[in-house]
């Protein structure tokens, strides 16, 4: 299977870039191999003004990549990735290799960011973790348009 894990770097030694749509690499792994198949300079991407998750979320489709392994798909690349029929797991952190070996067997669903469930191994985000949503707002942006967490 073909999975692309979002990198600060163009090797597997590199760490795993906690954003998906402006990550510096995105790297194209086999993961019944553990080979790097690709790396892709995601620079283009980190600079756009919008649209950067999406552009990345159809870059890997077009790669013909079955799952994403990153620090969190955003709302825009979300769509375009289940349309896609890609499997996110979010929440990933550490090394390439490290994410690779604890994540590689265990891609069975698809969890959009919003929720709590985790593949084995991942931990859950829980409201007001980041700072969402403690205010009175609830993070709903009430008065002030801050609906969504940006983490």
């Amino acid at each position: 299977m073909k999975i692309a894990i979002s990198a600060t770097g163009s090797t597997t030694d590199s760490m795993v870039d906690p954003r998906f749509g402006r990550a510096a690499w995105l790297l194209i792994i086999d993961s019944s191999t553990g080979n790097l198949i690709e790396a892709i300079d995601n620079s283009q991407g980190r600079e756009v003004a919008h649209g950067a998750g999406i552009s990345a979320a159809a870059l890997v489709a077009d790669k013909g990549v079955e799952a994403v392994l990153t620090g969190r798909v955003g709302p825009k690349a979300l769509p375009v990735m289940e349309k896609a029929g890609i499997k996110m797991i979010n929440n990933v952190s550490g090394s390439i290799l490290e994410a690779l070996t604890q994540f590689s067997g265990n891609i069975a669903e698809t969890f959009p960011p919003e929720t709590n469930k985790t593949v084995e191994g991942a931990a859950p985000v829980s409201q007001g973790e980041c700072g969402c949503g403690k205010g009175q707002g609830k993070g709903m942006g009430n008065g002030q348009g801050r609906g969504q967490c940006r983490r």
